[in-house]
């Protein structure tokens, strides 16, 4: 789980404090988890176990990562609806360019989630986690598909919804100068449009910025809920 959560799965931090964090978790929650008899468990079946919970870790850390998808997601259309899609820049947090408002997103994503202290609740979530999925006890079945599903929808709304603002403003200057282009023809509106169109983006960006972050906050809140939630889907059955 920790090698895919957006906190711990940076190039910033090295592989081996990854390790020895992964570690620390295990020897951390594994006193509180129920001891699992290991007579006469053969080699194949203990395989079997090990690429069920590296499975179930994974799932449990991709869902946390679907809120930092859909900044992702909104910082392109930010930029986009700016004009400013060509300069990008390498993000650190997802080892890759990213656009300049997505990586104002991310960054405003991470502080919340260090200041609203979420980093230890969602480590508290994984630990409950295997009271609603034992070990070796999770199974894919139709109502997590369909949760998963669900949940990767609600990326786009969650993306929109934040550069909602910014693409409002877009709108209305693109409508003013399509009024214009037909008043005045000589004009480019497509040249013209561009100064404004950034000026204007940018301030309504920093104008709605507290806004973006209260509904980011909003979203990262419900990750270890969401995780529980998930788990417990997968464990029907168990």
């Amino acid at each position: 789980m920790l090698s895919v959560l957006p906190m711990f799965s940076t190039q910033m931090i090295p592989v081996q404090l990854r390790i020895a964090l992964g570690a620390l978790v295990a020897m951390l929650v594994t006193p509180m988890l129920p001891t699992v008899p290991a007579d006469g468990i053969s080699i194949w079946l203990l395989v079997k176990l090990i690429f069920m919970e590296v499975s179930m870790g994974l799932l449990l850390g991709f869902v946390c990562r679907f809120v930092f998808y859909a900044l992702e997601i909104a910082g392109g259309f930010i930029a986009t609806e700016m004009g400013i899609t060509l300069p990008s820049e390498f993000n650190q947090l997802v080892s890759g360019p990213t656009m300049a408002p997505g990586l104002l997103l991310y960054w405003i994503a991470m502080m919340t989630m260090l200041s609203l202290d979420l980093h230890h609740w969602m480590i508290v979530g994984f630990q409950k986690s295997y009271a609603l999925v034992p070990f070796g006890g999770a199974h894919l079945n139709e109502a997590l598909l369909l949760d998963l599903v669900a949940r990767s929808g609600k990326v786009f709304v969650i993306a929109l919804q934040i550069a909602a603002p910014v693409m409002a403003v877009s709108f209305l200057v693109t409508l003013v100068f399509a009024v214009l282009g037909r008043a005045v023809p000589q004009m480019n509106v497509f040249s013209e449009s561009f100064p404004v169109r950034t000026l204007l983006g940018l301030t309504s960006l920093g104008l709605t910025c507290t806004f973006m972050g209260q509904h980011i906050a909003n979203y990262l809140r419900r990750l270890p809920e969401d995780m529980l939630n998930v788990a417990r889907l997968a464990g029907v059955g168990s």
